[in-house]
C-alpha cells in the first residue's frame, strides 16, 4: 500500500510539473497576442519558376506592451499539397484553423529581445524544394503563413497568404481574357439644370481622398485596356461646379459658393487619363431600369443611353460607346432586358452578377464569362464578373495590398490551371458600381494582371461568347431584387411629371428635345433606391419648375369674375392665349360648351395648329349662338392642345353672357313697332292736312283782295 501510495504520489507530482509549464506558456501566450502586431511587408518573386527560386519574405513585428518581450520567433508554416480547386482556397481563408501544417526549420527570423514599443524588420527565404514542393514540377498554387511563436508557441493569429509554382508546362497554359471594368458612377447632385445643388459632397469627393479624386489617381495609372464606365450625369454636375457661382441647399435656404477650380482641375485629370482608354457611357443619371420597365416608363432608358452618349462625348471630347449596360447591381430580368435591346443606341452585351445568370447545372471549375440571353431584339451578350476577384478590388478597410496582391496572382492562377481548360476564357472584373476604392491597392492590382503569363488583359467589348459556354438558368431576378428596385409609390408622381415634361417639348414649332429631359432622368436614378427622401426632394424642385414653364403660355383674360358678354342671340367670343416663351409655339384651342342648352359652341377643329411667336399673342374667333329665347350666364371650357392633340395645361373655364331676348319680349316689342308705325303714318297724314287747308285759305284771301 505505502508503495502504490509512492507512485501515485510521484505521478501526481509529474503532472503538475509537466503541465504547469504548458498552463503558464498558455496564459502568456494570451497574454503576448494582444501585444505583438505582425505584417508581412514583401515575398518575391511571385510566381516562382523553379524548385530551386530563393523566395523572400519580409515584414515588421512590432511589441505593442509596457514590458520587454523574449524568446520571440517569425516562422513559416507551409504544407507539401496544392489546392485542388477555388473552393479549398475559399475555405482556407475563412476558417481560423484551416492552417498549413508544416513548420518550416529553416524559414525563421529569432527575436531574443524586444523592448516595449520597439519595432524590428524581419526576413527569411524559402525555395519549392526547402517546402518539399513534388520533384516533378506541378504548376499550383500552395498555402503558406507566417506566425510569431515565443519559446515555439504560436502567440498571434497567422497571415495566411499563398505561394503560386508555376514552372513551364507541357502544353503551355491558356493565356485567359481578362476584362477589368472600373465604374465613376454617383448621385444626382442637381435636380435641374440650374446651378442649385441638393448637396456640397462632390466639392469634397474631388478633393484630398475623397472618392472621386481616389478614381482620378486610379485612371491615371490604369493599363490603356482598362474599361471605364462613366456616367455623363457626374461629369455634368462637375462641370456646372466648375463654371461659374452655383448654390447649395440647405436647411436653412440656400448658400452660394464660388466656382470650383478642384471641380475643373479633375475633370481635365480625367479626360486626360482616359484618352486613350475604352470608354462606355452609362446612361445618364444612371436610371433604375429594372423599375422602369416595370412601372410604365418604358421611354427613359432609351433616353437615358441616347442622352448619355451625346453629353458625355461632349464633355470628354471624344468618342464613347453605349453597346455594353452596366445595370443597377449588376442584375436585371427579361423585361428590363428588352428595354435595352430596342433603344436606338442598341445595347449588345450587359454586364451582370454571376447570381443573375447561374450555371446549369452547378460547375466545379469557373465558367466563361460569356453567354447569350435572347432578347425582343435579338441575342444579347451576358457578361459575368467574377465575384471572388472582384472583390479583391474592394476589400474590407486594412486588407494588405500585398496579400490581396498574393492572393490575387494565387486565384488567377487557379482558373488557369482547372482542368480541362484547352483555350483561353473569358474573365471579368467589376467592383461594386459606387465603389469606395484604394488607390494604392487597385494600381498594384491592375499593374500585376499585365504582368501574368496566363492572362492577357482586354477590353471588356471584345469578350463574346464561345463553345466554352456552359448552360445557364436563365435571367434569375428574386423577390428580393424586385424589393430593391424603386418603388410604384414613388415614381408614380416621377412618371405624371415626365409627361408633362414632355409637352413642354410638344408644345413647341420645331419640337426640340425637352429642356426637363436630364432632369426627369435624375428622378429615376438608381441611386435614389436607397436614398428616397433625396430623390423627391430632388422631384419637387422639377415638378415646380415644369409646372413654371407650361405656365408661360396662357389663355388671357380667363377666370371666375371675367365675364364675356354675346351681344345677341349669335355672334364671336375672341380668345387670346400668350406665348411668354422665346421659342414659337404651335398649338390647337379646343372649345366646348358647359351648357349646351344654353350656348352652343360652333368652332371645329382646324387641321394646321396656330402659330404664336416668341414673346407674343395669338386670337382666335369663336363663334357662339344662344339657344333661341334665352338669356343670362353660360360657361365654355377651353384646352390647349399641342400640335398632335395631347392637352397642354390645366382648362380654363370662361363666363359668356348672352343677351338674346326672350318669347313675350319679342311679342312686346313687336306691338310697340306697329304703334311706332301707326302714329308715324298719322302724323304724315295729319301733316298733309294742314298744309292743304292752308293753300285754300291762302288761294281765298287772294279772290277777294
Amino acid at each position: 500500500m505505502i508503495r502504490k501510495a509512492t507512485l501515485l504520489f510521484a505521478l501526481l507530482a509529474f503532472t503538475v510539473v509537466a503541465t504547469a509549464p504548458g498552463a503558464a506558456a498558455t496564459k502568456t501566450a494570451k497574454a503576448s497576442r494582444q501585444n505583438i502586431s505582425l505584417s508581412i511587408s514583401s515575398m518575391s518573386p511571385q510566381p516562382a519558376t523553379s524548385r530551386a527560386d530563393v523566395i523572400k519574405f519580409t515584414g515588421t513585428l512590432r511589441n505593442n506592451g509596457s514590458t520587454p518581450m523574449n524568446g520571440l520567433s517569425v516562422r513559416l508554416r507551409y504544407s507539401p499539397q496544392k489546392f485542388p480547386d477555388r473552393a479549398t482556397m475559399a475555405a482556407y481563408e475563412s476558417d481560423p484553423a484551416a492552417l498549413p501544417p508544416n513548420v518550416s526549420p529553416t524559414s525563421r527570423f529569432d527575436v531574443q529581445a524586444l523592448a516595449a514599443g520597439a519595432q524590428v524588420t524581419w526576413e527569411f527565404i524559402a525555395t519549392p524544394a526547402q517546402l518539399t514542393y513534388p520533384a516533378v514540377p506541378s504548376f499550383g498554387v500552395y498555402p503558406v503563413a507566417v506566425e510569431v511563436s515565443q519559446f515555439n508557441v504560436a502567440i498571434t493569429p497567422a497571415q495566411r497568404t499563398y505561394v503560386t509554382y508555376a514552372p513551364p508546362t507541357v502544353p503551355k497554359l491558356p493565356r485567359n481574357k481578362l476584362a477589368i471594368a472600373l465604374p465613376v458612377i454617383d448621385q444626382p447632385h442637381r435636380a435641374t439644370d440650374n446651378p442649385l445643388f441638393l448637396d456640397d459632397k462632390l466639392s469634397q469627393s474631388v478633393t484630398g481622398k475623397g472618392r472621386l479624386a481616389d478614381l482620378a489617381r486610379i485612371a491615371q495609372a490604369a493599363p490603356k485596356n482598362v474599361s471605364w464606365f462613366v456616367e455623363p450625369g457626374l461629369l455634368d454636375d462637375l462641370t456646372a461646379m466648375s463654371k461659374a457661382k452655383y448654390q447649395v441647399k440647405t436647411k436653412d435656404g440656400v448658400q452660394d459658393r464660388p466656382a470650383s477650380a478642384e471641380a475643373t482641375s479633375w475633370l481635365t485629370t480625367m479626360g486626360t487619363a482616359l484618352a486613350a482608354s475604352p470608354v462606355f457611357a452609362v446612361p445618364y443619371a444612371d436610371p433604375d431600369v429594372a423599375a422602369l420597365a416595370h412601372q410604365g416608363l418604358d421611354a427613359q432608358p432609351g433616353k437615358a443611353i441616347a442622352l448619355g452618349k451625346q453629353k458625355l462625348a461632349s464633355l470628354l471630347r471624344r468618342e464613347v460607346k453605349t453597346n455594353v449596360n452596366w445595370p443597377p447591381a449588376g442584375v436585371l430580368d427579361a423585361d428590363a432586358l428588352d428595354l435595352l435591346s430596342v433603344s436606338t443606341d442598341k445595347v449588345d452585351k450587359v454586364l451582370l452578377n454571376p447570381t443573375n445568370l447561374p450555371p446549369q447545372p452547378p460547375v466545379p471549375f469557373t465558367p466563361d464569362a460569356a453567354a447569350t440571353l435572347d432578347s425582343v431584339n435579338g441575342p444579347v451578350t451576358a457578361l459575368m464578373a467574377d465575384a471572388g476577384l472582384s472583390k479583391l478590388f474592394e476589400p474590407a478597410a486594412g486588407t494588405s495590398t500585398l496579400l490581396s496582391t498574393q492572393r490575387f496572382i494565387a486565384e488567377t492562377a487557379m482558373i488557369a490551371a482547372e482542368p480541362g481548360q484547352t483555350s483561353p476564357r473569358s474573365i471579368v472584373i467589376a467592383p461594386s458600381r459606387r465603389w469606395d476604392p484604394n488607390p494604392k491597392l487597385v494600381t498594384e492590382l491592375m499593374k500585376t494582371a499585365t504582368k501574368l503569363p496566363w492572362l492577357k488583359l482586354t477590353p471588356i467589348d471584345s469578350l463574346k461568347p464561345t463553345r466554352l459556354a456552359v448552360p445557364r438558368a436563365g435571367l434569375t431576378y428574386t423577390d428580393q431584387d424586385r424589393k430593391d428596385e424603386l418603388t410604384g409609390k414613388y415614381l408614380t408622381p416621377v412618371k405624371e411629371v415626365t409627361s408633362e415634361a414632355q409637352l413642354t417639348s410638344l408644345i413647341t414649332e420645331s419640337k426640340a428635345p425637352s429642356a426637363f429631359d436630364a432632369a426627369v432622368l435624375r428622378l429615376t436614378s438608381s441611386a435614389w433606391r436607397n436614398n428616397t427622401r433625396v430623390g423627391r426632394s430632388a422631384y419637387k424642385l422639377v415638378n415646380a419648375a415644369v409646372t413654371a414653364q407650361i405656365d408661360m403660355i396662357k389663355i388671357t383674360g380667363s377666370g371666375p369674375n371675367r365675364t364675356r358678354t354675346l351681344a345677341g342671340s349669335s355672334g364671336v367670343i375672341p380668345i387670346s392665349v400668350k406665348n411668354e416663351l422665346g421659342v414659337p409655339i404651335a398649338l390647337h384651342i379646343d372649345v366646348t360648351s358647359n351648357n349646351p342648352e344654353l350656348l352652343q359652341v360652333n368652332f371645329p377643329p382646324k387641321q394646321e395648329p396656330m402659330t404664336i411667336g416668341p414673346r407674343q399673342s395669338g386670337m382666335v374667333q369663336v363663334p357662339m349662338n344662344a339657344a333661341p329665347g334665352t338669356s343670362g350666364d353660360a360657361t365654355v371650357t377651353v384646352q390647349l392642345k399641342t400640335a398632335d392633340g395631347q392637352p397642354y395645361g390645366e382648362p380654363q373655364r370662361l363666363t359668356i353672357r348672352t343677351t338674346g331676348y326672350t318669347g313675350i319680349a319679342s311679342v312686346i316689342v313687336g306691338a310697340a313697332l306697329t304703334v311706332m308705325l301707326a302714329a308715324v303714318v298719322t302724323r304724315v297724314l295729319r301733316r298733309r292736312s294742314e298744309r292743304k287747308l292752308a293753300r285754300a285759305a291762302k288761294t281765298r284771301e287772294s279772290e277777294s283782295v
